[in-house]
């Protein structure tokens, strides 16, 4: 069978267009939108942007944002990413759950991923939170070890599940390397308010504390103007605070973020908890090295760390998650 020239040349175009389709499908960037409540520099909301910059920079998203959106306007600006063709919107739902899932079922073909204490929606509504206690577990036991009045300052934003495991798991850290250890706990109520974290860390200072549990912004501050000690969370501050910062917990949002976004290319989003993509065992989380601590921390101390944080990696001890709101512990 003999094929004419101007057929083969046919062919021959119309199988290049057909790969260059199929190439600029594979290459093709999804749109992601992002809302937060508060400034995209607070330590929750920047561990996500981090987590989208870095897949902007393998050239996989597209990515915009709106910070300081407040309550009342969350649905208005969620609607107007979904309108706008954004494949995937991130944020935190906390406090507007209701709004959040109410649009998601309006726009079935967005997929949205959000922090949340509730359940997943199906079919596009998934969930994620900073299963994160493992690292703070292990930061608590730096701190026990560190303190010298056995007295440990705690400043939270406010006494939710999310904010409560990771102190109670802090706490638990503390007690293993230092029975006698005792805390003072405080909610500032609200999620980014420096000075009034500041403040109320100079009055656990003035109590005694010698070692302070950063979970705000403001907290560090305190610590460093009074020369004591303090544990980060969710992001190392310690390049600002190298005298006062001995350790943190970090969040690692990469691996949700890279999960979510492989699905979304793939079709295949599903509307599920996210949440143990946080854990160490996924790189979700860990403990910051010690850094400018390294030779200040105690030997044993930083000896039990170690073994700790392998046997969970190994799976052979689990951080419980307890999400009362943890309560001052004074003898």
């Amino acid at each position: 069978m003999q094929i004419s020239r101007r057929a083969l040349m046919c062919t021959l175009a119309g199988a290049a267009i057909l790969a260059c389709g199929q190439t600029a499908f594979a290459q093709a960037k999804i749109k992601v939108a992002a809302i937060y409540t508060v400034p995209v520099e607070q330590q929750w909301v920047s561990r996500i942007d981090k987590a989208l910059k870095a897949a902007v920079a393998r050239g996989d998203i597209e990515y915009v944002f709106s910070e300081n959106v407040t309550n009342a306007d969350y649905e208005r600006v969620m609607r107007g990413y979904a309108e706008g063709g954004h494949t995937l919107i991130v944020g935190e739902s906390f406090a507007v759950e209701a709004a959040a899932r109410k649009v998601a079922k309006d726009y079935p073909k967005v997929n949205f991923l959000v922090g949340s204490g509730g359940k997943p929606q199906a079919p596009n509504f998934g969930v994620f939170d900073n299963y994160i206690q493992e690292p703070a577990y292990l930061s608590g036991m730096i701190a026990g070890g560190m303190t010298k009045s056995n007295k440990i300052g705690m400043v939270g934003g406010f006494p939710i599940p999310e904010v409560n495991r990771l102190m109670n798991a802090f706490m638990a850290g503390a007690k293993e390397t230092n029975p006698k250890v005792e805390f003072t706990v405080s909610f500032i109520n609200s999620w980014f308010d420096p000075p009034k974290a500041k403040e109320a860390a100079f009055a656990m200072i003035d109590k005694g504390a010698d070692v302070l549990y950063a979970e705000r912004f403001g907290v560090s501050d305190a610590a460093k103007e009074k020369g004591k000690l303090a544990i980060g969370n969710v992001i190392n501050t310690q390049d600002k605070y190298p005298d006062t910062v001995v350790a943190s917990a970090l969040w690692n949002m990469e691996p949700t973020i890279e999960l979510a976004i492989k699905a979304v290319k793939a079709g295949k989003f599903e509307a599920k908890e996210y949440g143990e993509y946080s854990m160490m065992k996924h790189k979700g989380s860990e403990l910051s090295p010690l850094g400018t601590f390294e030779k200040k921390v105690p030997a044993d101390i930083a000896a039990k760390v170690a073994a700790k944080q392998k046997a969970i990696l190994a799976g052979q001890f689990n951080v419980k998650v307890n999400d009362t709101q943890p309560k001052a512990v004074v003898k």
